[in-house]
């Protein structure tokens, strides 16, 4: 059966996550720093009312830093009980992914992904990947 997800860009790679994993995107506004704060985490956002952590993709998955534009959205996206937001470049569309076009991604890249991409599908002449939304907010430790 297929799945809907919420695809946005990070460095000009394309990024999705199951949309069931989304409450919402925002646009990026700024955030508020935390003193002692990972590098990767952004710092503190309100979205409707409820103050959510940002993690940077950018700065977790070890890219470039790059100046925030319009385009710039946070993916807030809910595990258990626990809401964080992922700061990414855009994200502008939900895509209708079957299972079985969802493939293991190459050795080579799961090795340097540090576990943060588990699965690759192509679409049309697209390469999508399908991140491990709680080892890339921090919620699960490379193994």
């Amino acid at each position: 059966m297929s799945a809907l997800h919420v695809v946005f860009k990070v460095a000009g790679g394309e990024y999705i996550i199951p949309a069931s994993d989304v409450l919402q995107m925002e646009s990026f506004t700024g955030a508020t720093p935390v003193p002692g704060a990972p590098a990767h985490v952004a710092g503190l956002v309100q979205v409707r009312g409820r103050v959510v952590p940002v993690v940077d993709a950018r700065a977790r998955f070890g890219m470039p830093a790059a100046e925030r534009t319009l385009d710039s959205r946070v993916v807030v996206g809910q595990l258990g009980a626990r809401v964080v937001g992922l700061l990414v470049d855009s994200a502008r569309e939900v895509m209708k992914l079957a299972p079985e076009q969802l493939q293991p991604p190459p050795p080579l890249v799961a090795e340097q992904s540090r576990g943060f991409v588990k699965a690759v599908a192509q679409v049309g002449s697209r390469l999508v990947m399908l991140i491990d939304f709680p080892r890339v907010i921090g919620e699960e430790k490379p193994q």
